[in-house]
């Protein structure tokens, strides 16, 4: 089967089973499958060039072991299968034990199934799906994972249009901008605390696979990426896309960024890093045991706040961030927005706001979003606004006519010019125009945004 058509001819599979219900469901019951097989790949390698190298799941339990159909009648199905996969299974990996200094793709692997799920509920449709999946794609060898990696996009894709999973998916395209706009260097650490997929990661490894050279180099590689995810089903999805990218043990925790002390990251070796990439979720709340967590300043009971918060404290001096924010930020004027706002000018560099189209996440969300870039240089010496605009041609992003990288061009040459990764010489005024480059289309009026006599720090329309 052509790689192209098998999550389709899976999708149709899983259709037929009455314990799946819609998109999200089938997702997640393709990755733990779509995870353990190349899991299996991953181990023969590292066993081919590692004689000493144990693996932590059980020979029974192994890809290999139990899901390979030599079509001798001997393959498990039906309730067989089923017994098996939930009761041995799934019960065994979650329930690992790890000791203290468990290499990374040995803790993976445990977090991997924990609060993961078997939806399918038919055994014999069970193992169609496996047997789809076995004999489909050889992991094992390098072109083949390479074209997977390009099928397992459209899978995360699906997510968009899955219902609230679409809060986890950023699309391709944007995540690629914003990664080429910070230009992540071999030897730096690129983080993301609210990981979902993996998007900003694996737009960052493609940018610094290309600086490959040597292998101290892919060392280098392999060290350079961190992310935390809280959910399940985008902490699997992320993990797999991670190995799909050969980084063995990927530093990507099954956590929540927020439930530790912020003020304790800059005294930790550990704590910081040089780029950090982020579509912080927007629209929740979070508990005051965890608004705690911060200085009194900046609690707040929404999340892209204090993720914003948490940046503060996680970018190392000279780093530099790119992170995705709604318009509630921009022109909210609760007393945590506006510290944030005046630590971005005052602590931080905020040179450039790049105010995105209203659809780039529809059909998940039609919120208006914008993306902040900043650095830990200094103060700000002003602030370069964007408005990006609709392409020609399209009335709205959708679905099947998604943003693409080349609809940035315009802001990249506009970048140039302004200076997008920069500090820039805009002079500030109380009134800034947001320029398609040369034509003013919207003003905002800063109520002292970009000047700290009046110190209010606000955007009002």
């Amino acid at each position: 089967m052509a790689l192209g058509s098998l999550v389709k001819t899976l999708q149709n599979i899983m259709r037929k089973d009455a314990g799946i219900n819609g998109d999200a469901q089938r997702i997640e019951q393709m990755t733990w499958l779509f995870f353990l097989k190349i899991y299996d790949a991953k181990e023969q390698e590292w066993e081919f060039h590692d004689d000493s190298y144990q693996s932590i799941i059980p020979e029974r339990l192994r890809w290999y072991s139990w899901a390979h159909d030599a079509k001798d009648g001997k393959a498990l199905t039906g309730d067989e299968l089923l017994d098996f996969v939930n009761n041995d299974l799934f019960k065994t990996l979650e329930s690992l034990e790890l000791a203290p200094d468990a290499p990374l793709r040995h803790v993976v692997v445990k977090a991997a199934f924990t609060d993961a799920n078997n939806y399918m509920k038919d055994g014999i449709l069970l193992r169609q799906v496996i047997n789809e999946i076995d004999e489909s794609v050889d992991f094992t060898e390098y072109k083949e994972r390479h074209a997977f990696g390009e099928i397992y996009e459209t899978i995360l894709k699906y997510l968009q249009s899955a219902g609230n999973a679409g809060e986890f998916y950023t699309p391709r395209a944007v995540t690629d901008f914003m990664a080429q706009a910070l230009a992540p260097k071999l030897g730096e650490t690129v983080a993301d605390f609210a990981c979902g997929t993996g998007g900003f990661l694996t737009s960052a490894l493609k940018i610094l696979d290309s600086q490959v050279q040597t292998p101290a180099d892919r060392e280098l590689y392999a060290r350079s990426v961190y992310g935390i995810e809280k959910k399940q089903l985008p902490y699997l999805l992320c993990v797999t896309n991670m190995l799909l990218h050969d980084i063995d043990n990927p530093e990507v925790f099954h956590d929540n960024s927020l439930e530790k002390d912020v003020r304790e990251w800059k005294h930790k070796p550990d704590g910081q890093f040089d780029v950090v990439l982020m579509n912080p979720p927007y629209g929740g709340s979070e508990s005051a045991s965890v608004q705690n967590n911060f200085p009194v300043a900046l609690r707040s009971s929404e999340t892209a706040d204090l993720f914003l918060g948490l940046i503060l404290y996680r970018l190392k001096r000279g780093g530099r961030a790119a992170v995705i924010i709604p318009d509630g930020f921009l022109f909210g004027q609760d007393s945590a927005k506006t510290e944030i706002k005046r630590r971005l000018l005052e602590d931080m560099n905020l040179h450039t706001v790049l105010r995105l189209p209203q659809s780039v996440f529809a059909p998940y969300t039609s919120i208006t979003t914008n993306v902040l870039f900043f650095d830990n240089t200094g103060a700000s010496e002003g602030v370069w606004f964007y408005r990006m605009d609709m392409p020609e041609g399209y009335k709205h992003f959708s679905k099947t006519k998604p943003i693409r990288i080349e609809h940035f061009a315009p802001v990249k040459e506009c970048g140039r010019t302004v200076g997008i990764s920069r500090k820039t010489a805009i002079p500030r005024p109380s009134t800034i125009r947001l320029t398609s480059c040369e034509t003013a289309v919207l003003t905002l009026t800063c109520a002292a945004i970009l000047t700290r006599k009046r110190r209010s720090y606000r955007l009002t329309n």
